[in-house]
């Protein structure tokens, strides 16, 4: 996967985004800033993107979006609760309609039997509530970390289709 296809996920979530008039924020950790960096590669992305943490350490996740210590304890930093949390945070924090978490082992270091190489969890909040999605990956660091970062726009795509949908029903 190139950055091109990260692009062209990018420009579907612009035209969704600003069609449907709603926000997005982001919360990084294993794809470094990568999904916020395709994002604003699309002209007009300012319209509906709002901003974004990219939050390395456990103490950053704490710190900036208010992942609860116990979370990190009990579960890890890659895991589907401390995912839903960043996304919860980064959407509190920001005040944007919708907000992707990623967190994982890019690798190529930092796996174990329980959470190898490659395992990525993606959430993303709004008004709705919570999705999570569980993946793991099996390209080197890069790769990875660009298959996490295209799997985050496509879920965010997904619920913004999807609360259109809603409206639609609604009116």
């Amino acid at each position: 996967m190139d950055d091109d296809r990260l692009v062209t996920l990018a420009a579907r979530l612009a035209e969704r985004c600003i069609a449907a008039e709603v926000s997005v924020a982001t919360t990084e950790s294993c794809t470094g800033g990568l999904v916020a960096h395709a994002i604003t590669e699309v002209p007009g992305s300012s319209i509906y993107f709002v901003g974004g943490y990219v939050t390395y350490s456990n103490e950053l996740k704490h710190s900036a979006v208010g992942v609860p210590v116990e979370v990190l304890l009990a579960h890890g930093a890659v895991s589907a609760q401390a995912a839903m949390a960043m996304a919860t945070g980064g959407r509190e924090r920001t005040g944007a309609d919708l907000a992707v978490a990623v967190t994982g082992i890019a690798g190529p270091d930092g796996g174990t039997d329980s959470k190898p190489v490659g395992l990525t969890y993606v959430a993303v909040a709004d008004a709705v509530g919570l999705a999570v999605r569980r993946y793991v990956w099996s390209g080197d660091r890069s790769e990875n970390k660009r298959q996490s970062a295209a799997a985050a726009l496509e879920l965010l795509i997904e619920r913004v289709e999807a609360a259109g949908r809603d409206d639609a029903a609604d009116g």
